[in-house]
């Protein structure tokens, strides 16, 4: 069986920051979508790399910090 990893969820405390962070490492863009105040998803995705991270607000996950990502499908930001 083949297993590959596609996205993972990371905890963080500011999401324009790390969300500048990143694009700064010249990760791609891929989403950043406001659903509404509680609610926004960005997902970026490494130079060369088929696996993404996701962040934002309003997403179950572990606290920032904590070191405990978890993986979504892709399919959540679609």
């Amino acid at each position: 069986m083949e297993l590959k990893l596609e996205v993972t969820i990371l905890p963080v405390a500011d999401v324009d920051r790390a969300k500048r962070f990143y694009q700064r490492l010249d990760f791609r863009l891929d989403a950043d979508l406001v659903v509404d105040e509680g609610y926004r998803i960005v997902q970026l995705t490494p130079p060369a790399s088929a696996a993404s991270i996701i962040f934002g607000t309003g997403i179950a996950a572990p606290p920032a910090g904590s070191g405990r990502p978890r993986t979504v499908s892709p399919r959540c930001v679609r």
